[in-house]
């Protein structure tokens, strides 16, 4: 189950090794890249494609990332047990 979205933001699931799921992701601010586990991205899923994105902490920096998410995009965060909020 591996994807890839490009350089910035989550970039694919990296392994659901013993029932864990981790995404690749990459800072755009300071362009480190890294594996997070399910609980550190949050996911909303809005009415428009400007109000669904999906968010996290670089791990690196400490910069609040935020990025537009795709069908795709939300398929595999949802598969993978990220927190999803919803508005109507």
């Amino acid at each position: 189950m591996a994807g890839d979205f490009g350089w910035s933001g989550v970039a694919g699931q990296a392994g659901t090794g013993a029932g864990r799921v981790s995404f690749k992701a990459a800072c755009p601010d300071c362009r480190a890249r890294f594996e997070l586990a399910a609980g550190a991205l949050r996911l909303a899923i809005g009415g428009s494609r400007r109000t669904t994105f999906y968010s996290f902490t670089c791990p690196e920096c400490g910069a609040a990332v935020r990025k537009p998410a795709g069908e795709r995009i939300v398929e595999l965060l949802t598969g993978g047990g990220v927190s999803t909020l919803r508005s109507i």
